[in-house]
Parts: structure tokens; C-alpha cells; sequence
């Protein structure tokens, strides 16, 4: 295949997931399910009147929050009458009545935990003709790290270190954060009821499950302190986990703690839950774009998830049995596909699980001149990197053999960011504004 031709499908991948990406940003997310009707504060069909003697306050946290409260002020103004969100450090918007607390993630600070009190004290300030306004996103965990008393957030922080190095999934690592955390697990509901509370989010997690959205602070918890102990065993790391957080775990397990709100409890009645944004509406919005480009297109899935380097083995023999047959669809074709995969860390390289997608990709694919992939984080930050992910094709090996770079040693060492920062292929994005999870983009010409 042509440089040219190669270049080009290149590009078509780039453009194809940037569509996915500008379709769910949160601004214009919020402004699709809210809006304002004379004094009525209208949210995907509901109404809630604005012409009361109540505050209205904005609370939050997530990566694209700044730009989710921005779009809720431009709709309420002057309306609001105080707000606190927490944010990534860079992940900003110009807010006027809102004010933001850059943060950590994904191993939550100091900053973030003074923001996160500030915000509960915000919520539990709330009375009975109020109206709360939560705006969440992902990333959200870890920028509300408020531990529970007995609970340093140093141990927080090496209870998360603990579980991402394991390749625990995102609902088993709420899970825990949810049970050593006062505002996760409908911490923010418990705090402002009676008030009215909304919550708009953007969700970065498989099925779109409200509970695991930067670990549910407005909805019922159904995990449990038995569920935690569980996740500790399966990953062999209960001796990893600091001794105060076993410690509270178990007491929670014994009856000593009182466990996070459950469904059907009455704090809830006052709540209402809404998703603005998914990985769905992404990657449709791919799909569109692919179409426009002139692929056939084909949506694996939106539910994507294990070890990233094994679901790359699955995407790069659907690139040879369209090839080979045209099935499941003939070239040239678009397969799209989204989730979240995880990485079980071995060794001391840099990358994330889009830059690892990617390179166990191009191991598939080499020498096939006419395929390119592409995986990406939504919110263009993948790991402790600043690439939202990679993208390859095959004769992505060949480049690095001229260079003398072995593929296999970066894998092995989970290095993909290294391998592709010289062979080229590092997508950079900077701060998208949404967080809607991964997405693949795979081409065959």
C-alpha cells in the first residue's frame, strides 16, 4: 500500500474518533437533556420551578464538570447562588458564579479532599425548597476524596494505587471507594436531602450503571463491605491494602458501621438521576462520521472490557478475516467498538490501555499494509501519560525494526508509550471535555 494511501487512512481514523469525541462533550451534552422555560428549570421533560424563595446551588466533580457547569450557567445565571466543583488540574472552563477545585486523578490529593468537604458542607447546607444541581463525570472518584473517620487520605490514596496496578475493573475500585468515603454511595443525596436534588452525568462505565458513575453519590449503593473484602481476595492484595482501611472494612462487615443508603430508602424520593452522555452515543456518532468517509461500518460493541492486550488479539483477526473473506463485512470497512479494557501492570514502562490496545494491535496486523487502528480515551488523557491513546497500522513494526525498537519488549514491559513516542503514533488531544470512556476506531482498505 501506498505511504500515501496509509497516511490518509490514518487521518479518516483520527477524524472518525474526534466525531465520536465532539458528539458527547459536555457542554453540549447538558444543553441537548436541560433547559429553561420561563421560571421553570426543565430537565429531560421534568420541571422544577425557579420562581421560589429557595437557593439553587452547583456541585460536582468530574473530568469534563467544568464545562458541564459552565453550560448550567449559561442557563441559570444569576439564579445560582453559590457552586463548588471538582475538576482534573487543566480540565477548566470561564465560570462566573462557580467556582472550581483543580484536583488529582486518577490518585487523588489534598486539593481534592478540601474541595470534596467544601462541597459536602455546600450540600448539607441545603434546605427543604432549595434546588441542587449535581454535574458528574467521569473521573469523579477520585476527585472526591473525602475518607471516612479513622481513614487518612494517604491510605485512600494507596488503596487506589493498590487496586489500578492490579487490574481491578472500574466497579470493583468504586466499589471500595464507595465504603471508605463520606460522599460516594449517596453520600451528596444523604447530605442535601430535603432539597431538591438533580444530577446530570456524562458516563464512563459499561452499562451505564448510575451506582458506579464516579462511584454514585446521588444514587443508592448496591455494592456492600462484604463485596469489597470479596474484591481483596479475588486480586490476592488484602495485605497491600493499609491496615485502616481493612480495619473499617471489616467493621462495616461485623455491623459496627453503618452501611452506605440502599434502594427504596427515602432520601432518594427528592432525587432525579439523568445520563446526558454515553460511550453509545459516541460511538455512533463514529459510526456516522465513517459512513460520511465512505467505509462500511460495523459497531462491535459499546460494552468492551478485559485485558487490553487480549481484546487486541480479537481485533486483529477481524482485520484479517475481512481480508480474507470480506466478512463480517467487506473493505473497505469501519469496525467500531468501546468500553473500557484494563491492564495488569508487570513492569515499569509508561503507557495506559489504549496506548497497550494498540501496540498488541500492531503486532497483529503486521504486514498488512491496508489496516489501521486507533484507541482512544474520550477525555484524550490514557494512564499517567499525556496521549489519549495511539494508533497503528501494519507496517507499524516495520518502522520499528528500522529503528531497533522490539515491540515485544515494550509490551513485556508495558511501555507502549515509549515504543510509540518513537516510532510515532501517540494521539494527542489535550482535555476533551467529556469522559465517556474508550473507543476504537479499526479500518481495513
Amino acid at each position: 500500500m501506498s505511504d500515501a494511501r496509509l497516511t490518509r487512512m490514518r487521518d479518516d481514523a483520527y477524524a472518525i474518533f474526534l466525531a465520536g469525541v465532539e458528539a458527547v462533550k459536555g457542554h453540549n451534552a447538558v444543553r441537548r437533556h436541560c433547559r429553561v422555560e420561563k421560571d421553570r428549570f426543565v430537565v429531560d421533560g421534568q420541571a422544577y420551578s425557579l420562581s421560589g424563595s429557595g437557593d439553587v446551588f452547583v456541585i460536582g466533580a468530574g473530568k469534563a464538570a467544568a464545562c458541564m457547569a459552565r453550560a448550567i450557567e449559561d442557563l441559570l445565571g444569576s439564579r445560582i447562588s453559590r457552586g463548588i466543583v471538582n475538576v482534573k488540574y487543566g480540565h477548566l472552563a470561564q465560570l462566573d458564579r462557580i467556582q472550581l477545585v483543580e484536583a488529582g486523578h486518577p490518585v487523588p490529593d489534598e486539593a481534592g479532599r478540601r474541595g470534596a468537604r467544601a462541597i459536602f458542607e455546600l450540600a448539607s447546607g441545603a434546605r427543604e425548597g432549595d434546588l441542587v444541581i449535581c454535574v458528574i463525570s467521569g473521573g469523579g472518584s477520585a476527585l472526591l476524596p473525602l475518607p471516612v473517620e479513622g481513614v487518612a487520605l494517604a491510605d485512600k490514596q494507596e488503596t487506589t494505587r493498590v487496586l489500578l496496578a492490579c487490574g481491578a475493573g472500574i466497579r470493583e475500585i468504586n466499589a471500595v471507594r464507595k465504603h471508605i468515603s463520606v460522599v460516594k454511595g449517596g453520600g451528596f443525596a444523604r447530605a442535601a436531602y430535603p432539597a431538591t436534588l438533580i444530577t446530570v452525568i456524562l458516563s464512563d462505565v459499561i452499562g451505564d450503571d448510575l451506582d458506579v458513575i464516579a462511584s454514585g453519590p446521588t444514587v443508592p449503593d448496591s455494592s456492600s463491605f462484604a463485596s469489597c473484602m470479596k474484591i481483596f481476595g479475588k486480586y490476592g492484595i488484602r495485605d497491600k491494602i493499609p491496615r485502616s482501611v481493612l480495619a473499617y472494612i471489616e467493621r462495616g462487615i461485623s455491623g459496627d458501621v453503618k452501611d452506605n443508603p440502599k434502594p427504596g430508602d427515602s432520601i432518594f424520593a427528592c432525587v432525579h438521576n439523568v445520563i446526558v452522555g454515553s460511550n453509545k452515543e459516541c460511538v455512533l456518532a463514529a459510526e456516522e462520521s465513517a459512513r460520511r468517509l465512505g467505509y462500511g461500518t460495523l459497531v462491535l460493541s459499546t460494552m468492551l472490557e478485559g485485558e487490553a492486550r487480549e481484546v487486541a488479539r480479537v481485533h486483529s483477526a477481524i482485520a484479517k478475516e475481512v481480508l480474507k473473506s470480506g466478512r463480517p463485512l467487506p473493505a473497505p470497512a469501519c469496525v467500531l467498538s468501546g468500553g473500557e479494557t484494563t491492564v495488569t501492570i508487570r513492569g515499569r514502562g509508561l503507557g495506559g490501555r489504549n496506548q497497550e490496545f494498540a501496540l498488541a494491535t500492531a503486532i497483529g496486523i503486521a504486514e498488512l499494509g491496508n489496516v489501521v487502528f486507533l484507541s482512544g480515551g474520550t477525555d484524550g488523557t490514557d494512564g499517567p501519560t499525556d496521549a489519549a491513546g495511539a494508533v497503528a497500522d501494519g507496517q507499524t513494526l516495520q518502522r520499528a525494526q528500522r529503528l531497533g525498537l522490539d515491540p515485544w519488549d515494550h509490551l513485556a514491559d508495558n511501555d507502549a508509550y515509549h515504543f510509540f513516542e518513537k516510532v510515532g503514533g501517540l494521539v494527542k488531544t489535550g482535555p476533551t471535555d467529556t469522559n465517556v470512556m474508550d473507543l476504537q476506531v479499526l479500518l481495513v482498505g
